[in-house]
């Protein structure tokens, strides 16, 4: 049982209270480790004010807690120092498994992410998106799901006319380039894309199939290049081409039903006589052809069908709220069973500063570009450096290559993460980069400096994490040890409010506790008696920064 979990039980039973109460941690630790406000006289049936209340918990005290102070209507609790020793402890058996816990428990999770079309560019936007779906997974997955992520790409429709189009007229293009292009031109020639749009859907001309296998081909070869720098994983993908007919056949099946017939033939679903705050939408239109929004519950039929989930999340720009709003419905009108299982969630856009950027469309920011630009930066920042001189068996400017590239994509990702998801980012190139708080490389680097105090400890033979013969009565529990015991704790709030950010604002204030711990203190002395301790706290930062870094999809290079 958790820390929080036991004292609430505890104050609940010993005060014989009815009902549920927010036991919080207080901003200034002062307060102590936990603060529970006494609302009179409702909650309490063996005290009628804070005082009287906390003289009966004083009086019944559990182990973990220490003391327990008044403050006008709040009443605080200082935690034990066995309770700080005996957590540090856990986080050290545990290792790297630190913060798995069985939450959700023999439940089947899908999160359908990044969803880059094949034929057009890997964009900032995708980038953003994949950053937020990976962690999200991984954060699922840590509180005990099964997780599966998914992708979903339009490979028909005419954007990939457009791409075609671009291509046959200028074969040097690349498939980006190509619809960009095709996009650009498409009122002057819309009648011959709108044609090869048609071919491509009857399959009828041998030249634009060659062309479309090629281009999709390459496209999705593209992007699992791209996943692999991102150090992002997907099980599963489909495709519109499976999902169109498949969500036509469902919606005329359902006509008269849930759907109903429009103006001049199109198939319509009126949201509002279902769900007032939702709206008309058509999804078969009057050509016959399935929208997107009936695209949408063919993708509903074949998730079920492929992965028999509990709970389907997918991620998306904001600007897809309203088709979310209604396709939910819709979805959970035709299939009963999928009704509340699913999820959206939508974030803002990613926008740069004042000022172009290259990018090779001149149109589109990609994903790769921002990312070169980024480790350009990083690189500039450690050229002087020569890691040879540490390790002459290494190759400094591949070592510096590499680590360029893991800082860069860890201060995007950091960037992204560290707001709750909903609104836009503005992305700061120079703070990204920053190795003095609020970043990316400041945890990377706070992670690479605890590792590297570890493995100087093996060098002296010091790593002696048995605290059995430590001096604990001159001991005095530091913050650090104040901040080690709630990583369980945020990974489970992360994982019920699915919100990174709360995993990078605990990690950054980690890692400023540690820095301050390592700046005020020797940690491996021979001399001192405490040292075996310090290295333990030393060892439980590493395991929590690596594993919350693991969270966020954030690597750590082995030197900095």
């Amino acid at each position: 049982m958790k820390i929080q979990e036991k004292i609430k039980r505890w104050i609940k039973e010993t005060l014989n209270l009815e009902g549920d109460f927010v036991l919080a941690h207080p901003k200034d630790i002062k307060n102590g480790d936990f603060s529970f406000f006494f609302a009179t006289p409702k909650l309490g049936a063996k005290a009628g004010v804070p005082g009287e209340a906390a003289k009966i918990l004083s009086e019944n005290k559990i182990m973990e807690v220490e003391e327990i102070k008044v403050v006008g209507n709040f009443i605080n609790f200082y935690l034990s120092k066995e309770f700080f020793v005996k957590s540090v402890e856990d986080i050290l058996d545990k290792g790297e498994k630190v913060g798995e816990n069985d939450l959700f428990k023999n439940q089947k999770i899908i999160v359908e992410h990044t969803q880059p079309n094949p034929f057009k560019e890997f964009h900032i936007g995708h980038l953003m998106n994949n950053a937020i779906g990976e962690s999200i997974t991984r954060i699922i997955k840590i509180n005990g799901a099964e997780t599966k992520a998914v992708g979903y790409h339009g490979d028909v429709g005419l954007h990939v006319a457009k791409s075609i189009w671009g291509k046959m007229q200028k074969p040097e293009l690349s498939w980006g380039g190509a619809y960009a292009y095709g996009a650009k031109n498409f009122d002057e020639n819309k009648d011959e894309i709108i044609e090869i749009n048609k071919k491509i859907y009857e399959k009828s001309d041998e030249e634009i199939n060659k062309l479309y296998d090629e281009g999709k081909k390459t496209s999705l070869e593209y992007f699992e290049y791209i996943y692999k720098k991102l150090d992002s994983n997907f099980e599963e993908h489909f495709y519109e081409s499976e999902t169109g007919e498949m969500g036509k056949k469902i919606v005329l099946e359902n006509v008269g039903k849930v759907f109903e017939n429009g103006e001049g033939g199109a198939i319509i679903f009126k949201g509002e006589n279902f769900e007032p705050k939702t709206h008309t939408r058509v999804f078969i239109n009057s050509e016959g052809i399935a929208t997107y929004e009936a695209k949408e519950v063919g993708l509903a039929k074949l998730k079920k069908e492929k992965i028999n989930y509990d709970k389907s999340i997918t991620v998306t720009g904001n600007e897809q709220d309203s088709f979310f709003d209604v396709t939910e419905v819709v979805i959970g009108e035709v299939f009963l069973k999928l009704k509340g299982k699913l999820k959206h969630l939508s974030h803002g856009m990613l926008r740069l500063p004042t000022g172009k950027m290259s990018s090779r469309t001149g149109d589109v920011i990609t994903a790769e570009s921002l990312i070169d630009q980024v480790k350009k930066k990083v690189f500039e920042k450690i050229a002087g450096r020569d890691f040879s001189e540490e390790d002459p068996s290494i190759d400094s400017g591949q070592v510096k290559n590499e680590i360029a590239e893991i800082v860069a994509i860890g201060a995007i990702k950091y960037s992204i993460l560290r707001q709750a998801i909903g609104g836009d980012i503005i992305f700061d190139f120079d703070k990204s980069i920053s190795f003095e708080g609020d970043s990316g490389p400041y945890l990377q680097y706070a992670c690479v400096r605890a590792n590297s105090v570890l493995e100087k400890a093996r060098e002296v033979s010091r790593l002696n994490l048995d605290m059995s013969k430590m001096p604990f009565d001159t001991w005095e529990i530091t913050e650090l040890e104040r901040h080690l015991y709630k990583f369980e704790e945020i990974v489970e709030r992360a994982g019920v409010e699915y919100s990174p950010h709360l995993i990078v604002t605990y990690l950054t204030e980690l890692a400023s506790l540690f820095n301050s711990f390592y700046a005020g203190n020797k940690i491996i002395d021979q001399d001192d008696p405490t040292s075996p301790y310090k290295i333990a706290l030393t060892a439980a930062v590493a395991h929590i920064l690596k594993s919350g870094l693991e969270l966020l999809a954030i690597k750590v290079p082995e030197r900095m």
